[in-house]
């Protein structure tokens, strides 16, 4: 199952690493060169956030947060410099794995958002 729809509602999202230009190493040159999108002819970003929740559990206690990096469709422009209070809409997540020779080298979950906004503290 990919790309499943996923509320972050919930959530205080803070950047923790400014929007950059997504990269890949292309198997036969061995050049770094920019991650497309595979229905654009964009350039894809990514954000580095810090995900923490907004209310207490059951217990009274909020979770310590998770950082997550989120990739975006397309340039998300200025102003989400370290710190800066973001939300996502069209947000995602995908379950992926990496192997090597057969066996799984790296697992984990795979956040997309269609846009990304700046919000007030």
């Amino acid at each position: 199952m990919q790309n499943l729809p996923v509320d972050l509602g919930g959530y205080k999202l803070m950047v923790t690493e400014a929007p950059e230009m997504k990269t890949r190493v292309d198997k036969e040159t061995g050049q770094v060169v920019p991650a497309m999108g595979y229905d654009s002819d964009e350039p894809q970003f990514v954000v580095v956030l810090f995900a923490k929740a907004k209310e207490a559990n059951a217990n009274g206690r909020r979770s310590k947060g998770e950082e997550i990096k989120v990739t975006l469709p397309r340039d998300p422009g200025d102003g989400f410099e370290e710190g800066t209070l973001v939300e996502l809409s069209g947000a995602t997540v995908s379950p992926y794995e990496i192997k090597d020779g057969g066996q799984i080298t790296m697992s984990g979950l795979s956040f997309k958002a269609r846009t990304i906004v700046a919000v007030g503290g």
